[in-house]
């Protein structure tokens, strides 16, 4: 027994630094993004568009569910600014970063897409994408990094629809889907407790614990990384759109 604590204790740095590669799998595994009830149309463009005009994502305010937490209220106190008034900004905050980063990952594709407030141009073939936003819920923090496994977890929502605009003729639907993005179920300070007792510190366990969380927090939760790995998948269901009308390889699609 005491030959079993003498190599715990001698090892117990290396054993830490297992167990924070372990948690740390299991902290940034759990988070994505998905496309759900995807439903497509007969009009499937067979060339490739000029050009990916992205639209802002339509969204309500009062759909925007704030953090709950006693200290995320008292930081929008302190900021001077009311829930409604953050309600507002953290929705505003979601339809940028959505757009923005649909637009980047098509650009990334080698595709030429824009954002655009207005109209397409009539002499154009062009691919519009639009949505409105169903939920943006900022979820607790708190629960999140205390209990995990889907506790408080944060999500966006949008209903989205592609359309496609020949030169000359009206818009016709292409496809239309649910995009989700969450936080994921990784688990909470409580359940990665066990790394420090494993290691016999108690401040082994608070660090590696509350360090691995606040990595995950700001890395992996909240609405800001949910808008992300929304706009992500988003963007790779436009891709399969072009895979599947023969403008736009596989080999983009990979990864």
């Amino acid at each position: 027994m005491l030959t079993s604590v003498n190599f715990l204790k001698k090892n117990a740095t290396r054993l830490v630094c297992v167990a924070m590669v372990c948690c740390s799998a299991l902290l940034g595994g759990c988070a994505g993004g998905s496309i759900r009830n995807a439903s497509e149309a007969s009009a499937q463009p067979q060339v490739r568009p000029d050009t990916i005009y992205v639209y802002t994502f339509d969204a309500n305010p009062d759909q925007v569910k704030l953090d709950s937490g006693m200290l995320q209220k008292l930081k929008t106190h302190l900021g001077g600014s009311s829930a409604a008034q953050k309600q507002v900004t953290d929705a505003d905050e979601v339809r940028e970063q959505v757009a923005n980063e649909i637009v980047h990952q098509l650009q990334m594709l080698g595709l030429h897409a824009t954002r655009s407030d207005g109209p397409a141009p009539a002499d154009q073939n062009v691919l519009l994408v639009q949505g409105c936003f169903d939920t943006i819920d900022s979820g607790s923090r708190r629960r999140r990094t205390l209990i995990g496994l889907g506790a408080g977890k944060s999500e966006v929502n949008s209903s989205v629809q592609i359309l496609y605009k020949p030169a000359g003729g009206t818009p016709r639907l292409v496809q239309s889907f649910n995009a989700d993005a969450d936080s994921g179920k990784a688990p909470g300070m409580v359940e990665t407790a066990g790394v420090g007792a494993a290691a016999g510190s108690i401040a082994t366990m608070a660090a590696v614990g509350g360090g691995l969380h606040a990595v995950s927090e700001t890395k992996r939760a909240g609405v800001s990384a949910d808008a992300k790995r929304l706009a992500d998948a988003v963007a790779k269901q436009i891709a399969q759109i072009g895979v599947d009308g023969g403008w736009l390889s596989t080999e983009h699609t990979k990864g």
